[in-house]
């Protein structure tokens, strides 16, 4: 059994080192983090997001289950489950001829022995939310995360039959690192000293096998301020963090990294973000939300943030809108999504709004995010969908004015075409 895993899937070997496709040109900036794959399809999605978890693919035993991956001079063994789950999100996806995006996660899996794969190790006990920074800081984690992304980035390149991934996030939300890149408490330095190494580690393994797929680093909305639950030991602002990153990255020679950014409203329980008062339109905002993308697009713009004299592109790559109880919390929602869309369609150095959530979860801190409810006693079984869905499915289709105009008096507007609001001009 062992021998035909390995013949098989060593085949993958001979094929070309570096594929050549051009960088795809998505029918509209529409995106969705999938739980259900045909129904993303039935809304007409162009990008998708999806959670990758490399724990999940470190195979200890190298049992009958395992793949051998070759990588830096050594024999690598991989979990079949999870490449198989991803397999089967991927492959339809692509077919579909959807732009897939991996976020890739070090989530704890609780297992030592595993976790020294991954976590790094100033990541001590439990992560508050499981997933810690990448564990930049042992010698052999490195070879495992570069041997785990180049099996991926070979699996998912090409005309491959299980799909392909063009973009690759690195972690999540590094900015608030306590919560969601937890390596204990640690400051801008330590921080940017234990992503850089990560987010160019992945690079060089994208681009043995693609020529043109895309790195980002992961920024949430805070960005001349901190998040204020946490001190300056276990958050930062988004654009400190951001400065830090592209310096680090020039002095040990920088590479075509791009941005994954999060601007939720500066509320998470309220959706009306044309009403946030910390997202300003000038370049010291506290936070970048809808209301004011333009701040951060202006700061890629800068000639020491360029690649080669282009501005780094953007993925908004995970927000959504809290839905409040009743019709009028639906309406709102729905509106909500319909001034981002018009927003985002707009400006052109963004090229995805990949909504968060498909449906509702149980474990998000009572946040209500879906196009779809949950049935009350599941984590995220989908119920019903919202009227935000209707709006989703038509925002780049014909149907977009009868589907969408309800929402203009909702947001202030007499059309769409007039934002921004005075004050914002």
């Amino acid at each position: 059994m062992r021998a035909a895993l390995v013949s098989t899937f060593l085949l993958a070997a001979s094929l070309p080192a570096q594929d050549a496709t051009p960088y795809p040109v998505a029918a509209s900036k529409k995106g969705l983090q999938v739980q259900m794959v045909d129904d993303a399809l039935a809304l007409g999605i162009r990008h998708a997001a999806l959670n990758v978890d490399l724990t999940a693919f470190v195979d200890l035993d190298g049992g009958d289950d395992a793949l051998a991956h070759e990588h830096g001079g050594r024999r690598w063994w991989l979990a079949k489950a999870p490449v198989s789950a991803l397999d089967a999100q991927v492959a339809p996806l692509s077919r579909a001829g959807v732009v897939v995006s991996a976020i890739l996660l070090a989530i704890q899996s609780g297992d030592p022995a595993r976790d020294r794969f991954t976590v790094h190790g100033a990541c001590v006990g439990r992560a508050p939310n499981g997933i810690a920074a990448f564990a930049t800081d042992r010698d052999e984690s490195r070879q495992f995360l570069g041997a785990v992304v180049t099996f991926l980035a070979q699996r998912y390149a090409g005309d491959a039959p299980h799909g392909r991934i063009w973009n690759w996030i690195v972690g999540n939300e590094v900015n608030s690192h306590w919560w969601w890149h937890h390596m204990g408490r640690a400051g801008l330095d330590d921080v940017v000293a234990a992503y850089e190494p990560a987010v160019r580690l992945v690079h060089g393994a994208v681009r043995e096998h693609s020529r043109h797929g895309r790195v980002f680093v992961s920024l949430e909305h805070h960005w001349t301020q901190r998040q204020a639950a946490g001190d300056a030991q276990q958050a930062l602002p988004g654009r400190e963090l951001l400065a830090a990153f592209a310096a680090r990255a020039r002095a040990g020679g920088d590479f075509d990294w791009h941005v994954a950014f999060h601007p939720y409203p500066e509320d998470l329980f309220d959706c009306r973000f044309w009403r946030d008062r910390t997202a300003t339109d000038d370049d010291d905002a506290h936070r970048v939300t809808f209301r004011n993308l333009p701040v951060l697009t202006r700061f890629l713009d800068r000639p020491e943030l360029r690649w080669q004299g282009a501005t780094r592109r953007v993925l908004l790559s995970e927000q959504g809108f809290h839905c409040r109880d009743g019709e009028a919390g639906e309406l709102e929602q729905a509106a909500a999504f319909a001034l981002a869309w018009s927003i985002v369609d707009r400006l052109p150095a963004i090229d995805a709004l990949i909504l968060h959530r498909h449906v509702d979860h149980a474990h998000e801190g009572g946040l209500r995010l879906g196009l779809w409810t949950r049935k009350p006693d599941s984590v995220c079984a989908p119920e019903r969908r919202r009227r935000i869905a209707d709006v989703f499915a038509a925002c780049d289709t014909p149907q977009w004015p009868a589907c969408a105009d309800f929402a203009l008096p909702i947001v202030g507007l007499a059309r769409w075409q007039d934002w921004p609001p005075p004050r914002d001009r």
